[in-house]
């Protein structure tokens, strides 16, 4: 963690999204709350990241999830043929 261990970057991050989120169609918008609460199996880096850029943590974390995921699928193809 941080200096502050006690702040949730991740938390306020996602927070700050809110109006995106809102603005999206209620099953664009269901997506993207579960993609965002994907992240906090992230939130030890996260936090360690910190400010002042905290959507960077933010975009890197859903990248490191998407990334996993589409190795995951590549490897599931891969072993069908």
């Amino acid at each position: 963690m941080g200096l502050f261990p006690e702040e949730d970057v991740l938390a306020k991050e996602i927070e700050s999204w809110r109006g995106f989120a809102e603005s999206l169609r209620a099953e664009d918008r269901e997506l993207f709350k579960t993609m965002l609460n994907d992240c906090y199996q992230y939130v030890q880096a996260v936090n360690a990241k910190g400010e002042p850029f905290p959507a960077e943590s933010l975009l890197m974390a859903l990248i490191f999830s998407q990334h996993k995921t589409i190795g995951l699928l590549i490897s599931k193809l891969g072993a069908k043929h």
